[in-house]
């Protein structure tokens, strides 16, 4: 590890992770921003896998601790910087790992199934940034990264309204990029494709009730690579993105996913 975080406090939405064999995204987040040196909030609608999460951090000496909040309630996302600054007085970094998978093509979804994806996709992340951006404009600093999907840069198929909310998030990268620029704060995005996670294959091996070697299999056939990504590659992305490393970088979509939105191009 080479300090890229030292000194800093990240806020990492989304910190616990559903149940699996494998780390989800938050969860290596928090620990890769704490192996860098970071002083980490883990958020999550789960408090107990929260506080999990912020045990292994601090399992491996560093600094954490957890908070309860549900992102779909504008009170809790306000609680958020304040857990943080009464914590440490500051939030450097805030990262958006939020996230659903509503399932079905136009004709078969709900209306409240499309609502509550974007409520939980889309204006949650909007609603945390809210509440951080005057932190971090006063301050003249500061990095957000939102965990995104390679589905925001596809076309949606049977899951219409997940597509069409990620889009809707690398919109608004690009817009509160734009916006807080001149503050020196830096807003991007990461755009995973098929990672061996908790949600993209234990989850699906679950509600198909099959094993989830056939899953990741599967999904591992689609990738040009050969291989799923883990939730550490999205990590090093977004830990990347946070560190100073992209002080001229704003406002991008970072893809990671072994080449899966170029195959698919070619279809």
């Amino acid at each position: 590890m080479s300090g890229r975080l030292e000194g800093k406090t990240a806020v990492v939405v989304g910190g616990g992770q559903t149940p699996g064999t494998t780390t989800g995204n938050g969860r290596a987040a928090a620990l890769a921003f704490a192996r860098e040196g970071a002083t980490v909030l883990v958020v999550d609608r789960d408090a107990q896998s929260a506080e999990d999460t912020a045990e292994l951090v601090r399992n491996e000496g560093g600094s954490a601790a957890s908070h309860q909040a549900d992102i779909t309630v504008e009170s809790d996302c306000a609680s958020i910087l304040d857990a943080a600054l009464d914590a440490w007085g500051r939030v450097d970094v805030l990262h958006n790992n939020v996230g659903i998978v509503p399932a079905g093509r136009t004709e078969d979804l709900t209306a409240e199934a499309w609502r509550h994806g974007f409520e939980v996709n889309l204006t949650g992340m909007w609603l945390t940034s809210k509440y951080v951006l005057p932190h971090m404009r006063e301050r003249g600093s500061g990095s957000i990264v939102n965990i995104s999907s390679m589905a925001g840069l596809l076309a949606g198929g049977d899951a219409i309204a997940y597509s069409t909310s990620k889009a809707a998030v690398h919109s608004m990268t690009r817009s509160l990029a734009l916006e807080y620029a001149p503050h020196g704060v830096r807003v991007n995005c990461v755009a995973p494709g098929m990672m061996d996670t908790p949600m993209g294959v234990d989850s699906v091996a679950r509600a198909g009730g099959v094993d989830r070697t056939e899953v990741a299999a599967r999904r591992a056939a689609m990738v040009p690579m050969g291989h799923q990504g883990t939730s550490w590659d999205v990590a090093n992305a977004a830990l990347f993105l946070a560190s100073d490393d992209a002080a001229f970088i704003t406002g991008t979509v970072l893809v990671v996913d072994g080449g899966f939105t170029l195959r698919a191009g070619t279809r």
